[in-house]
């Protein structure tokens, strides 16, 4: 070796890129500082650290709340705080839709997407603007009620106030864990620690996994704290992360943001290596099935070692299954265009939660569908901002063989639009969760998808009759297993009638929030007795259900899982306790102000029945 370059040890090596990378740091950071200097137009010295409230909630997948008001949304996220530091629950918190597992344990529950990286664990998802673009040095997160579920916080470069949206919008992970269970369920500031980032940002996003908690968690407020400057690296910094190198060395090499991941995709250049490393010695089909255990970006990345595994990594076989929303920061028009030719079997399509803020366009989206569409089943599409009617248009023309379509969310697609879903008469499975669909294209779906087994209207605030919905599902959906009516606000017992006669192999059934239903009318008893495979039923905040009803669903409905009556003050202990004992199979009970439930009669109900969930909230 030439004396020019001795011969490095491996910790010396170490030592060498930290110092490189604090180089670079510094000298970013001095021409910051210079340029603070030179400008007189600062509100404020660098080193004067901002502190800020949330101004605006921009975007969020789910809330527990209603449109219409405040009650549980995430809406309650802007602005200082309204619980903390109390703890219980509070209707003026921000309260996401689900917790617990018991979602998956549900009739309508979805077959999860292999592939799906590890490191990936996110549920929901909440955006958050603020007043001024700092360099974030801390965020601190009020929790009132069962803390934990915060799994991820992220910066955007991307300023909400700009009149020039930027050409590049970057997603920077400023924290990131697995879910954790937090013992109890008091209030808590959580304070993580982040990392730093070479961009100012106003944006912020927080995704959960409520997965491990007892019971739904809220949050209160979110407090930025940042500087105006990009501070510089401190030279008592006792320990530099080698991922933090890794991701800093790969900027260098192949840039940043969507850019890595496309590249991914597009490169074709082959390394030339001697031997195939004995790969070809194996059959096809094994490393096909080797191979379907590696995520999206570690099949291209394998795909530039040599032209046989290019040629493995490339195959439609390995694409019948995609989800490309553990990438959804990364996904554009130019990944979709990557992605055709391998494509062209696909089955399972998950695009949730990508292409917003322009990096997925109405012609983009269209042109892959249009190639890969043909053998499409399922389309998860998610809080999918940049659909419009033209991409509900090219679905329907497109994907002659889907039939589950997910658009939950997807708030920006105008109501006409909705019908034209009307012509894929396979689907099974339709999310209409949060959307501006109409009643009178809602009654054409219904009318022609008469397959439809599963149908969610959760929040979908712009029916104005829901009985004659209802009536429609009955004549029409004799299949149907699954009806989500979550705050629904006209149904009445005369479309529970209709409903529960047409549908009869109805297994769950939610009418949370729904203040029109009245037990006087019969409606839950008719249900009962009309409805005998339910497994899960949700009568949530309806003030009304009493013993009768309870006792019906207990000598009617004994395959009952799930059954949430929160908020009643007519059930009492005995009648609870005949149901306990009919439904075997019964495994949460959310009795949640119940005014005749206290805890003692909880802890007497769980010491008998220790194989239910039996949950009973509080407020302090």
């Amino acid at each position: 070796m030439s004396p020019v370059f001795p011969m490095l040890t491996v910790l010396s090596m170490f030592y060498y890129m930290c110092l490189r990378r604090r180089a670079r740091t510094a000298t970013r950071g001095e021409m910051n500082s210079r340029r603070a200097i030179e400008s007189n137009t600062r509100a404020l010295p660098i080193n004067v650290e901002i502190v800020q409230y949330a101004k605006e909630v921009l975007d969020f997948s789910s809330h527990y709340g209603s449109e219409n008001s405040m009650s549980y949304t995430m809406w309650n996220l802007a602005g200082i705080p309204n619980v903390y530091p109390s703890s219980g629950d509070f209707t003026q918190t921000a309260v996401f839709r689900t917790y617990g597992t018991w979602w998956d344990h549900c009739p309508s529950a979805r077959l999860p997407f292999k592939r799906t990286p590890p490191t990936f664990c996110s549920q929901d998802y909440v955006e958050l603007a603020f007043e001024e673009p700092v360099y974030p040095t801390a965020v601190h997160i009020l929790e009132t009620y069962h803390p934990g579920a915060v799994v991820r916080i992220l910066a955007c470069s991307a300023n909400p106030y700009s009149q020039n949206p930027p050409a590049e919008v970057r997603w920077e992970i400023l924290w990131s864990e697995a879910p954790t269970k937090v013992n109890g369920p008091q209030a808590r500031q959580f304070t993580p620690c982040i990392k730093q980032i070479n961009f100012p940002t106003n944006l912020i996003r927080l995704e959960v996994n409520s997965s491990l908690l007892d019971y739904y968690t809220e949050l209160d407020a979110v407090v930025l704290h940042g500087v105006k400057e990009r501070p510089v690296l401190s030279l008592k910094t006792s320990m530099i992360d080698m991922n933090d190198i890794d991701e800093d060395e790969d900027e260098e090499k192949y840039g940043c943001g969507m850019d890595t991941l496309n590249k991914e995709f597009s490169i074709v250049t082959l390394r030339e290596w001697p031997t195939n490393g004995y790969f070809d010695k194996l059959p096809y089909e094994l490393i096909q099935l080797i191979l379907s255990h590696l995520a999206v970006p570690d099949l291209c990345r394998l795909a530039q070692t040599c032209k046989l595994l290019y040629q493995h990594c490339c195959d439609p076989l390995q694409y019948i299954h995609l989800s490309l929303q553990p990438y959804w920061a990364r996904i554009n028009d130019t990944s979709l265009e990557y992605l055709q030719s391998r494509c062209t079997l696909i089955q399972w399509l998950n695009l949730s939660w990508t292409g917003n803020r322009g990096a997925i366009s109405v012609s983009g989206f269209s042109r892959f569908l249009k190639v890969c569409g043909s053998e499409l089943v399922r389309l998860e599409l998610s809080c999918g901002h940049f659909l419009n009617e033209t991409c509900l248009e090219v679905i329907t023309e497109m994907c002659p063989n889907l039939q589950e379509l997910n658009l939950s969310s997807c708030d920006k697609i105008p109501p006409q639009a909705f019908n034209h879903i009307a012509k894929v008469g396979s689907l099974k499975r339709l999310i209409l969760y949060r959307t501006k669909v109409e009643q009178t294209a809602l009654l054409s779906i219904l009318n022609f998808c008469s397959e439809l087994q599963h149908l969610s209207l959760g929040s979908c605030v712009m029916i104005e009759d829901y009985d004659l919905i209802a009536s429609m599902m009955g004549a029409k959906c004799k299949k149907l297993r699954s009806l989500d009516l979550w705050r629904c606000k006209n149904i009445t017992e005369s479309g529970i009638a209709e409903l529960a006669s047409g549908c009869q192999l109805l297994e769950e059934l939610d009418l949370g929030w729904c203040p029109t239903l009245q037990s006087s009318t019969g409606c839950f008893t008719n249900l009962a007795r009309k409805l005998p495979n339910l497994q899960k039923l949700f009568l949530t905040a309806n003030r009304s259900v009493c013993d009768t009803d309870i006792e019906e669903l207990a000598a009617n409905c004994t395959h009952l899982r799930q059954l949430d009556i929160l908020g009643t003050r007519m059930v009492s202990p005995a009648s609870l306790r005949k149901l306990l004992e009919s439904c075997k199979d019964l495994s949460l009970l959310d009795v949640s102000f119940c005014s005749q439930i206290d805890n003692r009669v909880v802890l007497e109900l769980n010491a008998n029945f220790p194989n239910v969930f039996i949950k009973k909230s509080f407020t302090q």
